[in-house]
């Protein structure tokens, strides 16, 4: 299986990457779920360019064309950013990949409590945020939203949803992601 590099997102105007303690967090958990080395890139990769002024939202696909342009072809890109995303016919997305391609990207912007008023919640937001990567980065994996509601591949447009799933896989879509092919 590829090796899965976390490139912070932020930078030049653009707002901040999560912090070095959330990224190491994500990437523990990241190598132990996919059972593959990840490591955090050293350098923060510019988003100004995806700025959309009018919504003050950066618009994920054109991230992941982007990334798709500078990474290694013999890894797998998960871009992590704090910057609020969307696609033009949503309001946001907590994160996009491409379906069986080598990027993906997430945010942490819409995960942290504080964005709904509520107390800051260090353990939940970590906790969202691994299952968002997990769900984005097995989307690269060719898996499309899981029935199972249990399952991390279960569609989740609003936090409550992200909450309620689990952070693994369910057994049809850890066979997808574990078979041969990918190793």
């Amino acid at each position: 299986m590829k090796p899965i590099h976390l490139i912070p997102l932020g930078g030049n105007g653009a707002g901040a990457a999560p912090g070095l303690d959330v990224l190491e967090h994500l990437a523990a958990a990241l190598a132990r779920i996919f059972r593959t080395p990840c490591r955090i890139r050293p350098d923060t990769f510019d988003l100004s360019f995806a700025l959309d002024a009018g919504r003050n939202q950066y618009h994920s696909t054109a991230i992941i064309q982007k990334l798709e342009r500078v990474v290694d072809p013999d890894v797998r890109v998960l871009g992590v950013t704090a910057c609020d995303l969307y696609v033009p016919v949503l309001t946001f997305v907590f994160g996009e990949a491409q379906l069986e391609g080598a990027c993906a990207v997430v945010s942490a912007a819409r995960l942290h409590e504080e964005f709904y008023g509520m107390p800051r919640r260090e353990d939940l937001l970590r906790q969202r945020l691994v299952k968002e990567a997990v769900h984005e980065l097995g989307h690269t994996f060719g898996l499309r939203h899981c029935p199972d509601w249990r399952c991390v591949m279960a569609s989740s447009h609003a936090v409550e949803r992200l909450d309620v799933k689990g952070a693994e896989f369910c057994g049809k879509c850890r066979k997808t992601v574990f078979e041969d092919r990918y190793w």
